[in-house]
């Protein structure tokens, strides 16, 4: 049976998930939510469900919906993201938050604690490995192609110039502090690099932001370059930027992985993966160096990466997967979280090396023991 599923806040992301939902075979959407009385309107006519304008009135009005995207925006964007997430999870709903999971560190760690203490399921759309190309390179290094991780290097962000800066924009959107691009750009790349290495036990960080928005008083601190260490051995490096130069091989987005055996690089996210085999052995028992294999999905829209991470939430709800376990649950938002915290750390210390705030401990199930 379809799950009842509802969207709070309907931008353009709102919108994104309520389509998601429309079109999945495990949903039925009965329901969209926003304070903004002329957008909840405009959505629930579009998508032929009822309106509501605050989530106490949807909780009230649609007691039997099981599914809430939280697509609200706010300072940092995520500053919105903990009142209506909490209010329903109190009220027993499954939630799935947009990231980052919260814009402050203390209400993502109090948002993830009551989940886990009540046994909830609390998920976050870390899409950017819910990705053809993602599984594919996934299977890779499950059956053992890839090895060891020596190193990852992700890149992140807008191809642009100094021509192309367009200005502080607007400042209530950064008055908090100067780590915006940190929080929306380091996000996922940060959910990948822990999907394929697993978790970060080292950060430091070099934070700064190009002459044009010195110039023009930008405190978005827009250029970031990120050592990592990893708890399963192996070291990293993420790299972005929000548009102030032209990003080169790869594209606005690209992950290289190198391990002892294999090494694979996925290009904008959806559309690319190359296969580099190490080395194999002739029939001589020569060693030499494969060919790399060439993967190109014919997708080139980010956009197709919300369905597939809703219809895995949609899924892993469905098949009864343990709270803990749901995959890009809220526990893997927080981690991501706690690594950009250790980058704000690590730069206002002028570099210093720092170690994330340790996740909450997973307790199990014994299905999962025996």
């Amino acid at each position: 049976m379809a799950l009842k599923c509802a969207v709070v806040g309907m931008g353009g992301i709102g919108h994104t998930h309520a389509r998601s939902y429309k079109n999945d075979e495990l949903a039925e959407l009965i329901a969209v939510c926003d304070i903004n009385k002329e957008k909840a309107d405009k959505a629930a006519e579009e998508f032929g469900v009822k309106a509501y304008y605050s989530v106490k009135e949807l909780i009230d009005g649609e007691p039997d919906v099981e599914v809430v995207s939280v697509c609200t925006s706010g300072y940092e964007n995520g500053s919105f993201h903990f009142e209506p997430a909490f209010e329903l999870l109190e009220a027993g709903k499954k939630v799935l938050c947009e990231k980052p999971l919260c814009a402050v560190i203390r209400d993502a760690r109090a948002l993830v604690k009551y989940g886990l203490d009540n046994r909830l399921y609390l998920g976050c759309n870390l899409n950017h490995y819910f990705t053809d190309v993602a599984a594919i390179a996934k299977k890779h290094q499950l059956d053992g192609d890839i090895g060891e991780l020596a190193y990852c290097i992700h890149k992140v962000g807008f191809d642009g110039s100094d021509l192309g800066y367009g200005g502080v924009g607007d400042p209530k959107s950064r008055w908090l502090k100067p780590y915006s691009h940190c929080k929306a750009f380091l996000t996922h790349p940060f959910s990948v690099m822990r999907y394929f290495c697993g978790d970060i036990t080292h950060i430091q960080a070099f934070l700064d932001r190009p002459g044009v928005r010195k110039t023009a008083g930008d405190p978005m601190l827009s250029i970031n370059s990120v050592n990592c260490k990893f708890e399963n051995g192996g070291v990293g490096v993420l790299i972005s930027q929000r548009g102030d130069a032209r990003f080169g091989l790869g594209g606005w987005w690209s992950y290289e992985h190198a391990g002892t055996k294999g090494t694979f690089c996925i290009e904008n996210c959806v559309e690319k993966l190359t296969y580099w085999a190490g080395h194999k052995v002739d029939e001589n028992g020569n060693k030499y160096l494969p060919e790399p294999e060439v993967i190109n999905t014919g997708i080139t829209s980010f956009d197709a990466t919300f369905p597939s991470r809703i219809h895995a939430f949609l899924e892993d709800i469905t098949n009864g997967v343990h709270y803990e376990f749901i995959r890009s649950s809220g526990r893997d938002a927080l981690a991501t979280l706690e690594y950009i915290e250790a980058v704000i750390q690590s730069y206002e210390q002028g570099g210093a090396m720092v170690r994330p705030n340790p996740l909450p401990p997973i307790h199990g199930t014994p299905e999962y023991i025996h």
